[in-house]
């Protein structure tokens, strides 16, 4: 396993399981699986509705706490500072934990300015050990990093794949000491990216899959990268990518899938703003 160093100094792994989708009938197999397989990073959030799954996968678990590294994220309705602070209190009951090590404000609208505050007193009291942000775009990351925070963040978590390759977001987070993390890195399987003709001839060069060929292209790029499965096999396919690398040639040619569009939605559309909203309070209620 590769790691990052984050930049308040905490060692991150650069490949790490997420359980977004996971129902939660199968999330505590699946991590347990993740686990076994030899991943250390866990992704779950508040909107998930499945955190005690995870919290009872780690404590399951043969692997010491201090080895593994967790990471959740606080929804829209939770923002604002005392709002926030109760939630992470909730999240850390839920997975049975005395710290979490990572929690990022999962959307830039609301009053993020308050629960940004919230994160930073529960990061001074030893209850998180990195705070950050998701899906904020360059002008949002800039802003809390400039204008809203005593602590920068130590990650952006954004949607990033081939066909969304986001070089310039990643050239900003870099220039404000923000690492870049990757969801989605398979874009959940759109415009045939498993099968895209690019990634799979670059595969067989490896004995690889076009899937362990966007991860290694990812990790190649210094991208914290989070990858989901049910399935045994391609939990372990996924992880199975340490063992090679990529040409420069093949990077820069995977490089000239970049689209530069978001294969999901667009957070400055108003209408998906309010789907976000109904989204999740569907899944609440």
């Amino acid at each position: 396993m590769d790691y990052v160093t984050l930049n308040n100094g905490v060692k991150m792994p650069i490949l790490g399981f997420g359980v977004y989708q996971i129902p939660k009938e199968e999330t505590k197999q699946a991590v347990l699986d993740a686990i076994n397989v030899g991943y250390r990073s866990i992704d779950t959030a508040q909107s998930y509705f499945n955190e005690e799954e995870v919290g009872e996968a780690i404590e399951e678990s043969n692997v010491p706490r201090e080895d593994l590294f967790i990471t959740t994220k606080v929804w829209i309705d939770n923002y604002g500072y005392d709002n926030c602070k109760k939630s992470i209190y909730e999240s850390l009951n839920k997975l049975n934990l005395d710290y979490i090590d990572l929690v990022l404000l999962h959307q830039p609208f609301a009053d993020y300015y308050g629960a940004y505050k919230a994160l930073e007193d529960l990061y001074k009291e030893g209850k998180i050990r990195a705070i950050g942000v998701s899906n904020f775009y360059p002008d949002r990351i800039t802003d809390i990093c400039l204008f809203g925070r005593n602590i920068k963040p130590s990650i952006n978590q954004v949607e990033v794949n081939p066909f969304n390759a986001q070089f310039d977001a990643q050239k900003n987070m870099e220039d404000l000491g923000v690492q870049i993390s990757a969801w989605a890195p398979f874009g959940e399987g759109r415009n045939n990216m498993f099968t895209n003709e690019t990634l799979v001839n670059i595969g067989k060069k490896y004995n690889k899959s076009a899937a362990q060929v966007i991860l290694r292209w990812l990790i190649q790029r210094k991208v914290v990268v989070l990858c989901k499965s049910t399935h045994l096999q391609r939990i372990k396919e996924n992880f199975d990518v340490f063992d090679f690398e990529l040409s420069d040639e093949d990077m820069n040619v995977i490089k000239k899938l970049n689209k530069e569009d978001s294969l999901f939605f667009n957070h400055q559309d108003p209408e998906m703003v309010k789907w976000f909203d109904k989204m999740v309070e569907v899944r609440r209620n």
